[in-house]
């Protein structure tokens, strides 16, 4: 990967793209199963982008090598989203039921949150920005070290922040294709099954972009200053 923007492109560098894209897709859409799936898939494309092989994996269930990374994003998922989950609920009054026609019988139910819900939709957003910025991390360390390297805090969080700028980067560009994986729902979801895995090929190939750029020096390395000269009476 070049650019992070190449990302968007990598899986069309593969001439079988389709059929690999769209059997994958299926595979998907099985509950948990396909979702574990999904993340072998991402991470052996994610081999094949940091090694140079313009060529996505075979679809499949590819579960040995995919319950490390959804165990680790699913821990990070709840562990971040526990505290707006409480300030949701605080005071909270639940389903609430509400009519319009009572004696028809034209009802719904609303949920009606307590007094810091508002407080807890903001923490859950955070929360959000927060799993991207480190998404990058995770699947780089998860392809090295398992799922034990995703929780390795001091690490994790060391390599992340060792260049800001390409955390920002690519996890903004790892919220945009999850918006892309959501595209298909306007096409009666069936869409799902093309942008869903499309959306994992640019997470695979944003983080081979990521390894690389982030183990990249930061800048040239200067010259040190010569010693200073003889001193004069």
């Amino acid at each position: 990967m070049n650019s992070a923007g190449d990302a968007f492109g990598f899986a069309f560098k593969d001439p079988a793209w389709f059929g690999k894209v769209i059997v994958q897709g299926l595979i998907f859409i099985i509950p948990i199963i396909g979702w574990i799936a999904g993340a072998g898939w991402l991470l052996m494309a994610f081999d094949n982008a940091r090694a140079g092989r313009n060529e996505l994996p075979p679809a499949g269930f590819h579960l040995s090598r995919g319950i490390g990374l959804a165990g680790a994003y699913f821990i990070y998922v709840v562990v971040l989203n526990i505290p707006g989950w409480i300030l949701s609920g605080v005071g909270s009054r639940g389903l609430v039921q509400s009519c319009t026609d009572a004696a028809n019988n034209v009802c719904s139910y609303n949920y009606v949150g307590g007094p810091l819900s508002a407080l807890g939709s903001l923490w859950s957003f955070a929360a959000s920005l927060a799993f991207y910025f480190i998404a990058p991390t995770l699947i780089v360390m998860v392809a090295h070290y398992g799922f034990g390297g995703a929780f390795a805090l001091g690490r994790v969080w060391g390599y992340a922040t060792s260049n800001v700028g390409n955390s920002v980067i690519a996890g903004l560009l790892m919220w945009v294709s999850g918006i892309i994986g959501g595209l298909g729902v306007i096409l009666c979801c069936v869409g799902l099954l093309f942008t869903i895995p499309y959306s994992v090929t640019i997470q695979a190939a944003l983080a081979a972009w990521f390894e690389r750029v982030q183990a990249a020096p930061a800048g040239p390395t200067l010259p040190s200053a010569p010693p200073p000269g003889p001193v004069s009476a």
